[in-house]
C-alpha cells in the first residue's frame, strides 16, 4: 500500500470515528441522523475553541451559525408571509390566502434554542410555521425573543408574554381574522418552556380577558432544579444535545457567571430553604414506572444561598414551570405534550403530564419511542414530518 492510500485510509477511519455513534436500532435513518449531528457538533466544538481563546462568547458564535439558516419573509402560492412588531417584539404572521368563511384558528408558536440562539426566521421554523398555516387554516405568529447572553431572564419570558398579550387584543385578533375562542399556544424545548410560562401567567392577568384554549409542548424544559433525573442519566452523551450543553444553555438563562453551571452539574445550586421545591420535581413519585427502573432517587445536595440570592431566577416558576402549585395547574387549558425516550429533557415533560394529569387536566401525551432532541424541528429528517403530522392533525381535533 502506498503512502498515499494509507493517509486516505487513516484519514477516512477517523472521519468515521468522528461522525459514528453508535444508535439503538429503533432510530430511523441513523447514518442520516449522525451526519447532521457531526456538523452540529464540528459547529460547537469550533465556538468552544473560540470561547477558550477568549474571543467570543460560545453562545454569541452558535447565534452568528444558527443565523446562516434564516430566510427572508417571503409569501408562497398558499400563505402570506409578513413581519411587524407586537409591543417591540419582531413576530412573524402566516396567514392563509384562501378565503374563509368563519374567524380563523391562531397559533402562538415560540422557538427554541436555549434562550440563546435561533429566531422566527430560521428555515425550519419558518416551514413549520407554513405548513401550519396551510394545513391548519390558521393564523400563526411565530414570534422572537431577546437572547442570553447579552439578555438574561426574565427578559425572554417577558418578550414572549408582553407580543403574546398583544396578539391577544380584540383589534388584533380582529385584524387578522382569528376567532378569540380558537387560540393555542406552542413552543420547542426551550420554547416550550416559554410557552409553558407564560400560559400560567395568563391564569392570573386581570387584564387579558380572552384566554388559550389549548397549550401544545414539544419537547419542552421545565426546571433546573435537578439535571440528573434518569433522563439526564441514560441521554448525557446522545446527540444533538448532551447534558453539559443544557445545563450551560440553563446557566446561561440566568448569568453569564458559570459558578451557577459548575453548581447545577454538582447538584449544589439549590439552598435549604428552598427544599420545599423538590416536590414538585421528585421523579421518583412523578415518573411512570418503566421510566424509574434501574434508577435510585438520591436526596438533594443543597448549596449555600449564596447563588441563589444573586440570581434568583432558577427558583422562579416562570422560569420552571414545574415549580406551579397544583392549584395554579388545576386552571391550565387542554394540553398536548410531546417526550422524546432519547432526550435529556424527557422526565421533565413527563413529570409535567403527570401533574397536570393529578390536578385534572386533560393531556394527550405523545411520546416517541425512537424520538431524540430536536426529531420535531430537523426537517430533513422522516421523524420530522411523521410528528409534525401528529401535532397538526392533534391541533385540528382541539383548536
Amino acid at each position: 500500500m502506498g503512502r498515499k492510500s494509507l493517509y486516505l485510509l487513516i484519514g477516512g477511519i477517523l472521519i468515521a470515528y468522528y461522525i459514528y455513534t453508535p444508535l439503538s436500532d429503533n432510530i430511523e435513518e441513523p447514518w442520516r441522523l449522525m451526519w447532521i449531528n457531526a456538523h452540529l457538533k464540528t459547529i460547537e466544538n469550533l465556538a468552544t475553541f473560540v470561547e477558550l481563546l477568549g474571543l467570543h462568547h460560545i453562545m454569541d458564535s452558535l447565534k452568528v451559525a444558527w443565523s446562516f439558516y434564516e430566510v427572508p419573509p417571503t409569501s408562497d402560492e398558499n400563505v402570506t408571509v409578513t413581519e411587524t412588531k407586537f409591543n417591540n417584539i419582531l413576530v412573524r404572521v402566516y396567514v392563509p390566502k384562501r378565503k374563509s368563511e368563519v374567524l380563523r384558528r391562531g397559533l402562538f408558536y415560540i422557538h427554541g434554542g436555549g434562550w440563546c440562539m435561533g429566531s422566527a426566521a430560521v428555515n425550519d421554523y419558518d416551514l413549520l410555521s407554513r405548513w401550519t398555516a396551510d394545513r391548519l387554516d390558521a393564523v400563526v405568529i411565530s414570534t422572537n425573543y431577546r437572547l442570553a447572553p447579552k439578555y438574561h431572564f426574565p427578559i425572554q419570558f417577558e418578550d414572549v408574554y408582553n407580543a403574546l398579550r398583544w396578539f391577544l387584543r380584540k383589534t388584533v385578533l380582529a385584524k387578522y381574522g382569528v376567532n378569540p375562542e380558537r387560540i393555542g399556544i406552542s413552543g420547542d424545548s426551550a420554547g416550550g418552556n416559554l410557552a409553558a410560562a407564560v400560559t400560567q401567567q395568563l391564569l392570573d392577568d386581570p387584564d387579558v380577558k380572552i384566554k388559550l384554549k389549548i397549550q401544545a409542548l414539544i419537547y419542552p424544559a421545565l426546571q433546573p432544579l435537578d439535571v440528573d433525573l434518569p433522563s439526564y442519566q441514560e441521554n448525557s452523551n446522545f446527540l444533538l444535545l448532551s447534558k453539559s450543553l443544557m445545563v450551560r444553555f440553563w446557566s446561561e438563562y440566568f448569568t453569564t457567571d458559570r459558578s451557577l453551571e459548575k453548581a447545577m452539574l454538582s447538584r449544589q445550586h439549590v439552598p435549604v430553604e428552598s427544599s420545599h421545591l423538590f416536590k414538585f420535581v421528585n421523579w421518583s413519585s412523578l415518573l411512570p414506572e418503566r421510566f424509574i427502573k434501574g434508577h435510585v432517587y438520591n436526596n438533594p445536595n443543597y448549596g449555600s444561598s449564596e447563588l441563589a440570592k444573586k440570581y434568583p431566577g432558577f427558583l422562579d416558576v416562570r422560569a420552571a414551570p414545574l415549580l406551579a402549585d397544583d392549584k395554579k395547574l388545576r386552571s391550565l387549558p387542554l394540553t398536548y405534550v410531546i417526550t422524546c425516550q432519547y432526550d435529556p429533557l424527557r422526565d421533565d415533560g413527563l413529570m409535567y403530564v403527570t401533574r397536570l394529569r393529578n390536578a385534572g387536566v386533560q393531556v394527550t401525551h405523545n411520546h416517541v419511542e425512537d424520538g431524540f432532541h430536536g426529531a420535531f424541528s430537523i426537517l430533513e429528517l422522516k421523524i420530522s414530518h411523521r410528528l409534525i403530522n401528529q401535532y397538526i392533525e392533534w391541533l385540528k381535533e382541539n383548536l
